[in-house]
This record gives C-alpha cells, structure tokens and sequence, in this order.
C-alpha cells in the first residue's frame, strides 16, 4: 500500500458498505425487512441522521446474529454525524464487541473512536485518553498513522506520545502529504526526531550583515533552522524543511510561540515575508531564553 487512506470517507466507499447490507445474490439480511432496509439507507444518505438512527435501530431489532452487525456501526454513525461524540463512542465500542467479520468497518470504527477521543480531549474532556494511547499500537497502520497525526494536534503530552510513530511515517512512506503532516507534528513536540530523518543538510556560508543583498537568480526551496546551546559549538537540533512545509509550519504555530517572537522583537505577520527575502548568505539568528542560539537560512 503506497497510500494510507486516512480517515477515508468518499461517498463512493460508504455507499458500497451500505450498498454490501442487503445487496443482490445470496441476502445478507434474509431476516431484516427489505424496506425497513431501504429507508435506513436512503435516510443516512439524505443526511437525515436522527431518522436514520431509529430506522437502523428498527433493521437491527429485526436482526439476528451476523446479521446485527453492520445496523450496529451505522447507528454508532448516525450519532456520530449527529456531533453525540460520548453516545457514538459507545455505540461503536458495542459494534466493535460484535467481533465483525466485515473489516471494513472494523477499520472504520476504530478510526472513529480515535477521533472522537481526539475531540473530547481538545475540548477539555479527557476520560478517553486511553483510547488514543492505545490506538497507537492499532494492528492497522492506517489506525496507528491516524491517531498519531489526531494526538500531535493536541498538548505536548500527547504530541510527544505520538512521536514515535509520526517517525516510523517518515521512514516507511512514500506519500508527500502524510509524511509532511508527520513532519508538522514532529516540529512541534519532538523537533530533534525531525532532525534524525531529515534530509538535505546544508551549512551557512556567512552570517547577516544587514546589508541589502543582491537579487536572486533562482527562489529559495529549502529552509535550515540550527539550535545550538549556550556555549556550544555544535547544534543539538538541525531540521531541513522545505520551503512550502515550514510555511505551513509557522501558520500553525501557537499564539503562545508568536507572543515569543515579539518578545525576541520579531513580528509575527511579517517574520515569514522576512524570511522569504533571505538571500543564501543571510542568517536569522535568535537568542532563546536559556542562551541558546537558533539560526535559520534559507536555500535554493
């Protein structure tokens, strides 16, 4: 698999699940009302969520055995859709203990819970937070990828959890836009982790003088941020980004590391546009608070 389809819900894959309950050949539903069937789909595709609940608690009622199953996963769905994050974790906790045969939903439903608990926890609600740590060991990857990417979006704590695995992205993937979500989420909590796997080293070659440089004949692609200690020589973090990916990186920095940067006398709103016009022999060099050193240039 060179694309992990994180939390893939197309139109075309849920209607082929719910297409699977009661399609044509041998029923699946031999037991369940063909119309009651019908309308809970229709409904949920008409986006009538509250409806579509009672309608698929209607064809699960009249389930028996496997048969329950799928009901089960599109009444936790109807409640998801409905924002009921605590009564949907429960209702796929209930599917999940089924022990579905369609792995499908499986997958699904595990990739839900991890949502959910993502969102409970963002909000202040943190009584499911074992659900995401142990989402991490998810036998699916797509599961595990998810929940790395869902945590690092969260507090330093869960950020840092998620560091491992955000790494093992890196390492094993192929697809630009997951691996620089990865890269994102490492920036944040574990830039040193970043620093082991990145790529494309480069070195200064003098610092900024202040005086206006010279046009460039070909843009920057590259940005390179060196952390030094006070008093040391060499950089205990080095993270080489592309241009695009360290945009999309300072966009999404904490209004906590903006008030930082004022402080440091840098503006926020323009430090990026600063950063742009770099010439390839200029350095922004920042003192951090404890001493440390923090150079960053640019590269064609």
């Amino acid at each position: 698999m060179t694309r992990v389809a994180l939390r893939s819900r197309s139109a075309g894959v849920l209607l082929m699940a719910a297409l699977a309950v009661g399609g044509s050949g041998v029923p699946v539903w031999a037991q369940a009302d063909a119309e009651r069937l019908r309308t809970a789909k229709t409904l949920f595709f008409d986006r009538r969520y509250a409806e579509a609940r009672q309608a698929w608690e209607a064809v699960r009622t009249s389930a028996k055995g496997v048969e329950a199953e799928a009901p089960t996963y599109w009444i936790a769905r109807c409640s998801e859709n409905l924002g009921e994050s605590e009564r949907a974790l429960k209702e796929y906790d209930a599917f999940l203990a089924l022990r579905p045969k369609d792995q499908a939903l499986v997958e699904e439903a595990r990739t839900s819970r991890v949502s959910l608990a993502a969102k409970l926890y963002k909000s202040g609600n943190k009584v499911h937070v074992q659900v995401l740590r142990s989402a991490l060991s998810d036998p699916s990857r797509t599961v595990r990828y998810y929940t790395a990417l869902q945590m690092s979006g969260l507090d330093a704590e869960m950020g840092k959890l998620s560091a491992p695995v955000l790494c093992q992205v890196l390492e094993q993937e192929k697809d630009a836009d997951l691996v620089d979500r990865a890269k994102l989420g490492l920036m944040r909590w574990d830039p040193a982790a970043l620093s082991a796997t990145a790529t494309a080293p480069a070195t200064p070659t003098a610092r900024a003088t202040g005086v206006p440089r010279t046009a460039r004949a070909r843009e920057a692609h590259w940005v390179h941020v060196r952390i030094t200690e006070k008093g040391g020589t060499k950089p205990k973090v080095s993270i080489n980004l592309p241009l695009g990916l360290a945009e999309m990186l300072f966009k999404s920095l904490p209004a906590d590391a903006k008030a930082d940067l004022r402080r440091e006398g840098y503006d926020p709103e323009t430090f990026w546009a600063r950063l742009r016009q770099l010439g390839p022999s200029e350095i922004i060099s920042i003192e951090g608070d404890d001493g440390e050193r923090i150079q960053i240039w640019t590269e064609e």
